[in-house]
């Protein structure tokens, strides 16, 4: 007689298509990004303009970002398996967390750049600055409108960070050329290319916190933990909740795992039936796995929930 065949989550339909298409946008951003890129890097040096080389900087990184991210959304569509029963979604978290990294030593180098230019300033070609970041706005402008379209995902998210960053560069960029070109004041240069870093350093710990607090299973910071238990414990046929678990697994996927002491142990398909409507319709959550218990096996924990009296 045959094993019976262990059946694998059906929810990976769903992330294969949204892997899918974010991998498509960021496919397209990495082929705008990557040509523009040397364009600028070779229009920078040969004005001189580190603005422009710093914008430059900022779309190669970008294109390792989009490159990297396109991989990990690549990985992202592959089913669950024997060796990943989960499947491979949360490559695209540990994509993001890559990419905030990369991006705050990208940032470091253009300020490292910016401080020894302001002490010994260089001349400046004002209109081929102007000229050439004009249009790299423009191209941050489409690869910012693709990223922003596709789906939200963190990894989407950290790309399209790269990309706002690499556009306020641009605007960076623009200025520093024309206030060069009417004024000959250089210094603005590496001025500009400062405070754009630091808008960019504010982002990039934001979203380096949010990528390390969800590959270390933290609650989704749309969700408090306590109220949810009491809910549940709320039920009707619950006692109490213990060893609630509530952890992102991917973008947009949300899983919840706890013990479940009820009164009636003939009751639980009614139970468990009432409490996956309760978590779906509530709190947004669908991969749920709960374990009954009867009420002399409770255990008595810090993270005990009972309904109140």
């Amino acid at each position: 007689m045959k094993p019976a065949p262990i059946l694998m989550s059906t929810h990976h339909h769903a992330d294969h298509h949204h892997a899918h298409h974010a991998g498509n946008h960021l496919l397209g951003a990495l082929v705008f990004t990557l040509a523009f890129a040397v364009v600028e890097a070779l229009a920078g040096w040969w004005s001189g303009s580190l603005a422009l080389l710093g914008d430059a900087g900022h779309m190669v990184s970008d294109s390792t970002s989009l490159g990297l991210a396109a991989f990990a959304a690549w990985i992202a569509k592959h089913p669950p398996s024997a060796r990943h029963s989960y499947g491979l979604g949360r490559a695209e978290v540990i994509a993001a967390l890559a990419n905030s990294i990369f991006m705050l030593a990208v940032v470091a180098a253009i300020v490292v750049a910016a401080i020894q230019r302001l002490q010994a300033p260089h001349p400046v070609a004002g209109g081929v600055v102007m000229g050439v970041a004009a249009l790299g706005l423009v191209v941050n402008i489409i690869v910012a409108w693709m990223l922003s379209h596709g789906e939200k995902t963190l990894n989407t998210r950290a790309a399209l960070l790269h990309v706002l960053g690499d556009l306020l560069g641009s605007v960076a960029a623009l200025l520093a050329g024309v206030v060069i070109y009417f004024t000959g004041w250089t210094a603005i240069d590496p001025i500009l290319s400062l405070v754009i870093c630091a808008l960019i350093l504010f982002s990039g710990f934001g979203l380096l916190r949010e990528a390390l607090h969800v590959l270390m299973e933290g609650v989704p910071a749309s969700l408090d933990l306590p109220e949810i238990g009491l809910s549940m414990a709320g039920a009707p046929g619950v006692a109490s909740v213990h060893d609630l678990h509530i952890w992102t697994l991917s973008s947009g996927t949300v899983m919840l795992s706890a013990h479940i002491v009820i009164k009636d142990m003939a009751r639980w398909q009614e139970i468990l039936a009432a409490l996956k409507e309760l978590l779906h319709d509530r709190y947004g959550i669908e991969h749920i796995t709960l374990q009954p218990e009867p009420p002399v096996t409770q255990v008595i924990s810090p993270m005990l929930l009972k309904p109140a009296k």
